[in-house]
């Protein structure tokens, strides 16, 4: 049921962003995770983005997978995603015409303050091993996007099967923000993006129930990409609105606002455009 609902609000969504027949203004429609959008951090970049180029962005936010769904379903012209080994074979596969990672921050495991596992200081996997061994109640996104595509890489990498039948493991098939909600409901432990969970911090006044537990080392990177759908698979595709969005979010001027947004004074993102180069 909630998929079906899902699915159908995307729908609607989408036939919005397709009917650009009301706007002053050229219409760049994307996919992306729900993580840019709960977080604001797209209502802070749009409107500059107009201001610069003339160009109005329009998105749906939802998980990574669901976002690669509608760029291979020719939906969108541009995808912002966090899932680096999924966004490959996207590319792979002749989906995307071009992909460049633009910032990123770092996922995070919270929980209850009374921390019923005892994971609070441990090493990623030390806290996935302490969590499945105690039973403690774990609300996973379910939902195949790039934070539940990490979560299960991390049970992996911890030497355990995935969840799937246990009592204690709980999928909610939704977002972030609404998984985090449910999780504080339960006094359960969850995988969070950082900047979700700054957001969550701040809307509980900096005294959230839920506290982030571990974290911290190059397992829990969170690496964000933008890109552009081949016009060769998807033949409304706008090209030159698309590329012309990529090159305006990896300036040195759009890489320093995204640095420059912070929430409760803790910057969320970090832009790394030029890494590599």
């Amino acid at each position: 049921m909630y998929k079906l609902l899902s699915l159908t609000l995307i729908f609607f969504a989408l036939y919005g962003l397709r009917d650009a027949s009301s706007s002053e203004h050229p219409v760049l429609t994307m996919a992306t995770t729900t993580s840019t959008d709960n977080t604001g951090l797209l209502d802070y970049l749009v409107t500059r983005f107009r201001s610069d180029t003339g160009i109005e962005l329009r998105w749906v936010a939802v998980g990574t997978g669901k976002a690669l769904m509608l760029g291979r379903n020719c939906d969108v012209d541009v995808l912002m995603v966090h899932d680096p080994e999924a966004e490959e074979e996207f590319m792979k596969r002749g989906f995307g015409f071009e992909r460049k990672p633009f910032m990123y921050n770092e996922f995070v495991l919270i929980g209850p303050r009374n921390d019923p596992a005892g994971i609070r200081g441990m090493s990623v996997n030390e806290a996935m091993k302490a969590i499945a061994k105690w039973g403690a109640i774990f609300v996973s996104r379910g939902d195949e996007s790039g934070t539940h595509k990490r979560e299960m890489s991390l049970w992996r990498a911890a030497g355990l099967s995935v969840p799937g039948r246990e009592p204690w493991y709980i999928e909610t098939g939704q977002g972030m923000r609404n998984t985090i909600q449910i999780a504080e409901e339960l006094g359960a432990y969850t995988l969070a993006d950082r900047g979700t969970y700054v957001q969550y911090e701040a809307d509980n006044h900096g005294n959230p129930p839920l506290v982030v537990l571990v974290d911290g080392g190059s397992t829990l990177r969170n690496q964000y990409s933008v890109i552009v759908v081949n016009p060769r698979r998807c033949k409304d595709v706008q090209l030159g609105l698309a590329l012309r969005f990529m090159r305006w979010l990896l300036s040195s001027d759009t890489q320093r606002l995204i640095a420059g947004y912070k929430i409760l004074g803790n910057q969320l993102f970090i832009p790394n455009a030029r890494e590599g180069e």
